[in-house]
C-alpha cells in the first residue's frame, strides 16, 4: 500500500509546537484541529542533542491508545535520516464532545502512557467511552480538512498528512455505529457556517455523515441507520429522505417526507428537503410554497431564505429575488480550527517518489504575487465564505440571467436610491417643522435581521467607506488606472457599465434619529420600497468591479484575436480571470481561462475547473486525464484522499464500468506508480462495491 511521504516541521524551541497546542485548547469551538505528531529525535553521536520534530494528520484509526501508538511506530520503523534516531513521540487527538485534547506518549525503547488533557492543562484519565467519542472525531475531520482536489485547503496547512478514515466496510460499521450511539450530542460538535444555531439534523456530525454517504455511494447503511434513529425522533426524518433522494429511490422519500409533514408541518429540515426536491423536478410553483413555509418556521436561519430566493430566481420573479435576499439574516463567518504554530527553525518536504511527474511539479513555478496585476489581487468576491459566498452567488445568477442595466433597473424600483431619498428628505423637510419621519422604513419591523458580520474580512469597512461619500470604491474602481494611465479597453469598459448608485440603508436613516411612521402621508412614493442592507450594497459594488474586470479582459482579447497579436498574462492572472469567469457564471470563459493556465504550468484549480467541463460533456477519457493528474498532485502533497474526486472516480465507474476505467488509466503514457494511485481510488469503490465494480 502506497502511503504519503513524511513532511518534517523541524522546532526552533523543543516542545514549542506542543505548548501552542495547549494555549489553544481554550479557544477552539468545533471539531478542532488536525491531529498532532510530536517526535523527539536525538543524535547518533551525541545523546544530549536533541530535536523537535512535528508533523500533522488526519485519518488516522483513534479509537484507541494502541491504534494511535500503531500510527507511531510506522514513523520510527521508517527513519529518513540516519543520523538521528527517535526516543519518544507524542501523537494528539482533539476529543470536540468532550472538549479534551487526547494524548499517548510512546517512549522509545518503553512504554505507551494515554491520557488527556483538558482546557485548563489538568490530566485526565482517558476512558473507553471518551476514546468512542473521538474516534468519531477523528473520522469528522478527516472529512471535514480534506481538499475538494482544487487544492485550496491543503495549502491552508503547511505539513498535513491525509489518510482515508474508512478503508473497509468493518471500520464504516464501527463508523456508524459510533455515530449511532452519539447522534444526539451531534449538536455539540457546531455546524457550517451558514447554520445559525446547530440542532438535531445540521451539525457536524449530520453533515459529515451525509458526506460519507454521498462520497462512498453507501446508501443502504445510510438508509439502514438513519431509520433506526427516525424510530426514536421523526425530526431524522429530513436526512432519511435525502438519502432516499441519493439512492433513486423517489417514491420512498416522497412517502416519508409526505408523513413526516404529517407530524411536523413546521419542521424547516423537511421543508428544505421537500422545496429542494420540487425544485429538482421543476415544480418551481410548488416548491415555492414548501419554501416560503420554511421561512416561516425559521426566520432566523439564512438557508430558509437563500432557498426562497434561489427559487424567485427560478421562476424569474426578480424584484422579489432581491427583496428576499436583502432579508436574509447574514452570519459572520467562523473558519475551521486550525493549528497556529510558533515559526519553526527549518521544514522538509520531500516528494513521493511514486507521485513524480514532471508536469506536475510546480517546484519551478513557484506562485509569484508580483507577476499578478494589483486589480487581479484587489477583487473583494475571491475571499467571500459562507453566507456572504451564497448570497453573492444569486446575486450573479440573476446578473447572467437579466444582465447588469437590468438588475439596476430592477433595484432601483425595489431599494431607496440615495439620491432619491436625500431630495425628498429636503422636500419634507421644508414642509414641516420640528424632526422629520421616514415611511420608507414601513416594511422593516425592528431592527435589521442579524447583519453581525456584514463586514467579514474586511467587507464593512468598504461598506462603510462608500456611504462617506459619493461611491469612493466605486470611483476608484471605476479608474482603471494602469501605472496612472487608463487603457482604452478599460475607458470602453466604464462607459458600457453603468456604475451602481449608492442605496440608502438602515443605519442611514436610523443616524438621523428618524423612526419609522408608517402613517407619514408625505412619503407615499416610498411606500413599497424598502431599505437596501448594507451588505447587499456592498455585494453590488463588488459586483460591479467583477464586471468591470471581466469585461475589460474580454474586450483586450478580442483585440488581441482582430489584431492577431499574443494576449500575454502569467498562469496566476490565467487561474484568477477564470475564478472570476466561474464566479460570474461564464462557464466557458473560465474553462478558456484555466486551459490557458495550464498550458503555462500545472495548477491544481485550473485542472479542476477542467474536469468540471469534462464531466458536464461526458468526456471521460480526457476526464480520467485529469483526475490522474490530480490525484498525483494529492499524493505528492501528503493527501491519499480527497472525497470530491473519489466521489468523480466512483460516478466514472457507476456510468463506464470498474474494467473501462482501469483500461482507459493503464493505457495512459505516464509512469506505472503515478498510474497506481489512481488504481487505488478504483480499488476502494471495489472494496465498497459500488454500482458498476463488478465489470
Amino acid at each position: 500500500m502506497i502511503t504519503p511521504a513524511l513532511p518534517e516541521i523541524i522546532e526552533e524551541e523543543l516542545g514549542s509546537s506542543i505548548e501552542s497546542r495547549n494555549e489553544a485548547l481554550q479557544s477552539l469551538r468545533e471539531l478542532g484541529p488536525p491531529d498532532l505528531v510530536h517526535i523527539i529525535k536525538r543524535s547518533v553521536k551525541s545523546t544530549s542533542r536533541e530535536t523537535g520534530i512535528y508533523h500533522h494528520v488526519t485519518g488516522v484509526d483513534a479509537s484507541s491508545s494502541a491504534s494511535l501508538a500503531a500510527y507511531v511506530n510506522t514513523l520510527t520503523h521508517s527513519p529518513n535520516d540516519k543520523s538521528q534516531k527517535i526516543v519518544s513521540s507524542l501523537y494528539c487527538c482533539y476529543n470536540a464532545f468532550s472538549r479534551l485534547d487526547m494524548r499517548v506518549d510512546v517512549k522509545i525503547p518503553g512504554g505507551v502512557e494515554s491520557y488527556c488533557i483538558d482546557e485548563r492543562g489538568d490530566k485526565r484519565v482517558a476512558s473507553e467511552a471518551l476514546w468512542l467519542e473521538t474516534f468519531l472525531c477523528a473520522v469528522l475531520r478527516a472529512y471535514s480538512y480534506a481538499d475538494d482536489g482544487s487544492g485550496d485547503t491543503i495549502r491552508r496547512i503547511i505539513g498535513v498528512r491525509r489518510f482515508d478514515p474508512i478503508t473497509s466496510t468493518e471500520v464504516e460499521h464501527k463508523f456508524l455505529d459510533a455515530a449511532e450511539r452519539l447522534f444526539f450530542k451531534g449538536w455539540q460538535l457546531g455546524s457550517e457556517p451558514e447554520i445559525q444555531v446547530p440542532n438535531l439534523v445540521s451539525n457536524h456530525l449530520t453533515t459529515g455523515l451525509i458526506n460519507y454517504i454521498h462520497t462512498t455511494g453507501r446508501y443502504a447503511s445510510g438508509i439502514n441507520l438513519f431509520e433506526k434513529l427516525r424510530s426514536r425522533d421523526a425530526e431524522i426524518s429530513s436526512l432519511l429522505a435525502r438519502v432516499f433522494i441519493f439512492a433513486d429511490e423517489e417514491v420512498q422519500a416522497v412517502n416519508l417526507l409526505h408523513e413526516a409533514i404529517q407530524e411536523l408541518p413546521m419542521d424547516y429540515s423537511l421543508l428544505d428537503c421537500q422545496a429542494t426536491f420540487c425544485q429538482s423536478k421543476g415544480r418551481l410553483d410548488w416548491a415555492l410554497e414548501c419554501a416560503k413555509r420554511g421561512v416561516t418556521a425559521a426566520p432566523s436561519e439564512f438557508g430558509t431564505w437563500a432557498k426562497l430566493a434561489e427559487i424567485y430566481v427560478g421562476l424569474e420573479q426578480w424584484d422579489l429575488a432581491l427583496l428576499t435576499l436583502n432579508s436574509c439574516p447574514m452570519f459572520t463567518y467562523q473558519d475551521k480550527d486550525a493549528p497556529r504554530m510558533p515559526e519553526p527553525l527549518r521544514v522538509l518536504l520531500p516528494v513521493l517518489p511514486e507521485s513524480n511527474l514532471d508536469e506536475i511539479d510546480e517546484s519551478h513555478h513557484a506562485y509569484d504575487s508580483e507577476q499578478v496585476h494589483p486589480t487581479l489581487r484587489k477583487l473583494h468576491a475571491a475571499g467571500y465564505k459562507g453566507t456572504f459566498l451564497k448570497a453573492y452567488s444569486l446575486l450573479t445568477e440573476i446578473t447572467a440571467k437579466i444582465g447588469w442595466d437590468q438588475l439596476l433597473r430592477i433595484r432601483s424600483q425595489v431599494f431607496v436610491m440615495e439620491e432619491e431619498y436625500r431630495s425628498e428628505k429636503q422636500t419634507v423637510g421644508s414642509q414641516q417643522s420640528g424632526p422629520s419621519r421616514n415611511a420608507s422604513t414601513t416594511a422593516l419591523r425592528g431592527a435589521s435581521p442579524g447583519v453581525n458580520g456584514a463586514g467579514t474580512d474586511g467587507h464593512a469597512d468598504a461598506g462603510e467607506e462608500e456611504h462617506d461619500g459619493p461611491g469612493s470604491m466605486a470611483t476608484t474602481a471605476v479608474s482603471g488606472e494602469t501605472n496612472g494611465e487608463a487603457t482604452g479597453a478599460e475607458a470602453a469598459t466604464n462607459n458600457s457599465i453603468e456604475k451602481p448608485e449608492h442605496t440608502v440603508t438602515s443605519e442611514v436613516v436610523k443616524s438621523g434619529n428618524e423612526d419609522p411612521d408608517p402613517s407619514h402621508s408625505n412619503y407615499t412614493q416610498f411606500q413599497n420600497k424598502r431599505l437596501c442592507e448594507r451588505w447587499l450594497d456592498n455585494l453590488f459594488m463588488v459586483l460591479y468591479e467583477d464586471l468591470r474586470i471581466y469585461t475589460i479582459w474580454r474586450t483586450d482579447l478580442a483585440r488581441s484575436k482582430q489584431e492577431a497579436s499574443d494576449y500575454k498574462k502569467s498562469a496566476e492572472e490565467w487561474e484568477i480571470l477564470g475564478e472570476l469567469a466561474e464566479r460570474l457564471h461564464h462557464f466557458s470563459e473560465a474553462v478558456e481561462a484555466y486551459q490557458a493556465c495550464l498550458r503555462i504550468r500545472f495548477s491544481p484549480k485550473a485542472m479542476k475547473g477542467v474536469l468540471k467541463m469534462y464531466e458536464k460533456e461526458g468526456r471521460y477519457g480526457e476526464m480520467l486525464q485529469a483526475l490522474i493528474r490530480l490525484i498525483a498532485w494529492q499524493y505528492r502533497w501528503y493527501s491519499e484522499f480527497s472525497p470530491a474526486l473519489l466521489r468523480t472516480v466512483r460516478k466514472l465507474i457507476e456510468e463506464e464500468g470498474a474494467v473501462k476505467v482501469r483500461s482507459i488509466v493503464q493505457a495512459t503514457s505516464l509512469p506505472q506508480p503515478v498510474l497506481d494511485l489512481t488504481h487505488r481510488y478504483v480499488q476502494l469503490c471495489a472494496t465498497f462495491r459500488s454500482s458498476g465494480s463488478d465489470g
